[in-house]
């Protein structure tokens, strides 16, 4: 089992990162350090991490590092390993709403592809054919296309993706294990379904949903709203990294879902149930905000992930069941109003740039 002393965390003020972050430190195993590395884009709020800085950080005992600069600064990451004795990175820092990747593919382009390739390039320099190190990448089950009514994405899928956004999480797949094939750099790979849990940017469906519930906006539903995806809790996920980390072959990639298939609209109307039952509303009143809208472009029609192989072969096992992992979900957001608030509203780039402008 491969233990680390500092870990390079690309993008850990995201949604992904963040509880990426908080799992290790609630792990009494782990005893290194965290480099978090994150530009801080529109979709990174250090605040997330406020408390573990608190904590961990300058003013506590040192183990959590702040480092804002971009993947595709190749000399901030040279100097990054160089500084902090890097020998594992977990590289979650991507641009990743579909929506976003349509109007404007060139800066997932950059970030997702040439990111990628400078973290691979770095860290082959830097460890110089060490085996004691490991670079993990985070990818999503994007990449295979869209499934049809049976069936369900393995490892051994070939890749079929639809979007700019999916394009540059596979280009960047195919980089990683390239570098490991060519260079011989320990690397290790996940593809993971859709993520839901606390601390997720509120463009994406599930907060996007509680929250325009709350403020009586409209839910909007792509198409007939019966596209299926595979929801997977965020804390789920990250163990499944983390174990991934510490156990996986090198070379060897794993698929992360969470054996939950709904389509849009079953899910939605599930929010509604729980957000009616927390708020004491009636399921109806947000059932009447439910707003059919054009299609997305390219909109694949069902994700659906066979995980089996990081079930034998590591042993993992999710820790909730769906409804167990929405309960807490919409119970996070509606004791989180303020963070809310402050995210939509862009307020938390002023107190970002207040607390780490000089960083």
């Amino acid at each position: 089992m491969r233990s680390f002393a500092n870990i390079l965390v690309t993008g850990g003020c995201g949604f992904i990162g963040t509880n990426f972050v908080r799992h290790l430190f609630s792990d009494k195993s782990f005893s290194g350090r965290i480099i978090n590395f994150d530009a801080l884009t529109y979709a990174g709020n250090p605040e997330n991490l406020a408390d573990i800085d608190a904590a961990h950080g300058k003013r506590g005992d040192g183990r959590y590092i702040f480092v804002r600069a971009d993947i595709c600064d190749r000399a901030a990451v040279e100097k990054a390993f160089t500084d902090y004795e890097i020998d594992a990175v977990v590289h979650f820092a991507a641009e990743s709403h579909v929506d976003r990747s349509i109007l404007g593919p060139e800066t997932f382009i950059r970030t997702n592809v040439m990111g990628t390739y400078t973290l691979l390039d770095v860290a082959r320099n830097a460890w110089a054919g060490r085996k004691d190190v490991l670079f993990h990448h985070i990818s999503t089950d994007e990449v295979f296309g869209s499934l049809g009514d049976s069936g369900y994405f393995t490892e051994t899928t070939p890749y079929d993706p639809r979007s700019p956004y999916s394009a540059s999480k596979a280009s960047s797949d195919h980089l990683a294990l390239a570098y490991h094939h060519t260079y011989g750099l320990p690397v290790t790979l996940s593809n993971c379904s859709n993520n839901y849990g606390p601390w997720q940017f509120p463009e994406k469906l599930v907060p996007l949903m509680i929250l325009n519930m709350l403020e009586g906006k409209p839910l909007p539903v792509y198409g007939d709203g019966k596209n299926i995806r595979d929801w997977l809790f965020v804390e789920d996920h990250n163990e499944a990294v983390w174990t991934i980390m510490k156990s996986g072959a090198a070379g060897r990639t794993y698929n992360i879902g969470g054996e939950n298939e709904w389509e849009n609209i079953d899910l939605l109307n599930c929010l509604i149930e729980l957000v009616a039952e927390e708020t004491g509303k009636t399921a109806a009143e947000y059932k009447a905000l439910i707003t059919y809208v054009k299609d997305r472009p390219g909109h694949d029609r069902r994700y659906a992930i066979d995980c089996s192989r990081l079930k034998t072969e590591l042993g993992w096992t999710r820790s909730l069941n769906f409804e167990e992992g929405l309960r807490a979900t919409v119970r996070w957001y509606l004791s989180h109003r303020e963070w809310c608030a402050r995210v939509r509203s862009g307020e938390y780039k002023t107190w970002m740039d207040k607390n780490y402008l000089e960083r």
